[in-house]
């Protein structure tokens, strides 16, 4: 298992604009092999980047996701806000599951090696 972080840096003042898009999501994710679940976090502080949060059943899948027309499409809505309200760009960071406290049964994701989006 995998998760993939997001961490994307909105201005406050587009804070509610960015949640909506969220909120209104198209949903095609939910739909891919190997994916488990999205969570989207709010920071707390100010200046700390919302964090979009997802969990794959393997690197491949995810793979698969980014390489698939339903990533295209889930992400056209992306491009709404302008790009005035990212006060930087984002971080994509992807982990492996080494443990899951919930699932003591979960084998450790193989070592995959460096993860390079482009």
């Amino acid at each position: 298992m995998i998760t993939v972080a997001n961490r994307i840096y909105v201005k406050q003042e587009y804070a509610d604009a960015f949640e909506q898009r969220f909120r209104e999501r198209a949903g095609l994710v939910d739909k891919m092999p190997g994916f488990i679940s999205n969570h989207v976090l709010r920071p707390v502080n100010e200046g700390d980047p919302y964090v979009v949060f997802t969990f794959w059943k393997s690197r491949q899948d995810f793979l698969n996701w980014v390489r698939s027309d339903e990533f295209v499409k889930g992400h056209s809505q992306s491009g709404t806000l302008p790009k005035d309200a990212f006060s930087q760009p984002n971080v994509l960071e992807m982990h492996e599951v080494v443990q899951d406290s919930t699932r003591p049964e979960l084998e450790p994701e193989p070592r995959g090696g460096a993860f390079k989006m482009h």
